[in-house]
């Protein structure tokens, strides 16, 4: 049976964590400035004219969406940002001939963009209790499903890491497919809202699913079951876990 190298991973986790302690003013106030804009925006224009979704007040019912709207991107850039800088200062050869086997890099790496990720979702939590009273129905679950969700997308981020040959391309998948299919995924809105024939449309993007779930940790409902929500979670997870271990296997843009 093979032994976790420790102190690898932890060096590894370690340096990653202190890039994000030296922009800790600035990893914490981006946010906290973001979600108060947010609520100005949707909160008080929007809710003004949308009392209720649900049952649910309309600033409260947007938090679970503002808070994977932005560890989803967060998740996405750490985690690919960190293993996209040793490809690019060529470093990289180093890290595969250390002794470290590709489930204790990817430990690392993902676990730093996961803790980053999740400590950024409860400091947005912590900032929208400023702005509206939030009973959260099943606070452990809630725990749980951000966590996972933060492992989940740095490990989709691991593997955009990998796959980029530049920062622009690094800058691809966030901004462009991410943050829309998160904006058409019900982030500000149930999709119970919308016509029956777009409902169908919004059902193929798996993003919806993510954000229900973690609503139901919330308010204890959702667009859609609790239990489809954590199959999507647990396909996603198993999907990128099978992507990483091939790119591993085959040397993917890793030793070429």
């Amino acid at each position: 049976m093979m032994r976790l190298n420790a102190r690898g991973v932890w060096s590894i986790y370690r340096f990653e964590l202190d890039r994000f302690r030296r922009t800790l003013l600035t990893s914490l106030l981006t946010p906290v400035i973001t979600t108060s804009l947010y609520f100005v925006v949707f909160g008080s224009a929007i809710g003004s004219r949308m009392t209720e979704i649900g049952g649910v007040p309309y600033p409260a019912f947007i938090v679970p969406g503002l808070i994977m709207l932005s560890m989803f991107t967060e998740s996405i850039f750490n985690a690919s940002f960190g293993i996209f800088m040793p490809k690019w200062s060529g470093t990289i050869y180093e890290l595969l001939s250390a002794p470290l086997s590709p489930f204790e890099t990817v430990l690392a790496y993902v676990g730093a963009a996961a803790t980053k990720s999740t400590l950024l979702g409860l400091v947005i939590l912590a900032t929208s209790t400023l702005f509206v009273h939030i009973d959260i129905a099943h606070p452990i679950a809630m725990i749980a499903f951000m966590v996972c969700i933060a492992a989940t997308f740095s490990l989709f981020g691991f593997i955009v890491g990998i796959w980029a040959k530049s920062f622009e391309q690094l800058q691809i998948i966030p901004l462009i497919v991410v943050t829309p299919m998160t904006f058409l995924g019900g982030a500000f809105y149930s999709i119970d809202m919308l016509p029956p024939a777009w409902r169908m449309v919004t059902l193929f993007n798996p993003v919806v699913y993510l954000i229900s779930g973690f609503r139901w940790t919330f308010f204890g409902k959702g667009d859609v079951s609790i239990g489809i929500s954590l199959v999507a979670v647990a396909s996603f997870l198993a999907v990128c876990l099978c992507m990483i271990a091939w790119m591993f296997r085959t040397g993917y843009r890793l030793k070429n």
